[in-house]
């Protein structure tokens, strides 16, 4: 009987199953509590504040300082572990606190990790954590799907797009992004609830790769703005490869939202 057979046979029930969301108050983690909340798993979720208007169970947990971490993961079947840091102590979050925690959870059935395209390519430090971390879950004896995404569109609007400059967008207007709604990729992390422990999985990613030119002009057309988009390059290897699509897979436009629908969702 192959291993998926088996998974499926066992979480018949899937009442019983336990799962544990880290990073309960980030962007994906509160995505997945908002779909968490309709299914009938019990969900204990993590977080360094307390999220408001939740009525999992919560668990205090500091990925910086190992507090909280062996609580967290008590008698936890599944593991999604959306907890992360992109732009602060990186180093010990994604690597040195991900192999503590990791260490504590041989016991768990499933260990999800929601990682993001073209890391192992891209020459960003946060980047290079992420893919450390893929390759100490790839090493242990955790049973564990691996399952990269493309940038949310949030973040690419928040990051690139957030508000004009003298009725200017600012932007590495060249660059290829293939941005992904957070809510669609919290539903196929769900889902992999059900499917059991994959390995690393087919990318994620959103259904179309455009230029951040074309989204910021995207943006000006759909909020109705007076503003304008000034293009331009700049030196060095991460420019090269964002501009080759490293971040981007064509093979996989999965998603179904483009960002021209969140805009307007957004707007509404």
């Amino acid at each position: 009987m192959n291993i998926r057979i088996r998974w499926h046979i066992k979480v018949i029930g899937v009442i019983y199953l336990k799962v544990l969301v880290t990073g309960a108050t980030g962007q994906l983690g509160s995505a997945l509590l908002r779909q968490l909340k309709n299914t009938d798993y019990q969900v204990k979720i993590t977080s360094r504040r307390k999220p408001e208007n939740v009525n999992f169970e919560w668990v205090y947990c500091d990925f910086l300082t190992g507090e909280g971490l062996e609580e967290a993961v008590s008698n936890i079947d599944v593991v999604i572990h959306a907890a992360t840091s992109p732009i602060k102590d990186s180093d010990i979050i994604d690597v040195l606190g991900f192999k503590k925690f990791l260490d504590m959870t041989q016991q768990i059935k499933h260990f999800i990790y929601p990682s993001i395209v073209g890391i192992e390519d891209i020459p960003m430090k946060y980047y290079r954590n992420k893919y450390q971390a893929e390759e100490l879950l790839k090493n242990s004896t955790v049973p564990h799907t691996i399952v990269r995404a493309t940038q949310f569109h949030s973040f690419v609007e928040n990051i690139f797009l957030s508000k004009p400059l003298f009725k200017r967008y600012l932007v590495p207007g060249d660059i290829k992004i293939q941005s992904v709604d957070v809510d669609e990729f919290a539903a196929h992390l769900i889902q992999t609830i059900n499917v059991g422990p994959q390995g690393k999985t087919e990318d994620f990613a959103g259904p179309e790769i455009l230029t951040l030119r074309e989204m910021a002009e995207l943006k000006i057309k759909v909020n109705n703005e007076s503003s304008k988009v000034a293009s331009f390059p700049f030196p060095g290897k991460l420019y090269r490869a964002l501009l080759d699509g490293r971040n981007t897979n064509d093979l996989r436009k999965v998603g179904k939202v483009t960002f021209e629908e969140f805009l307007i969702a957004k707007g509404n």
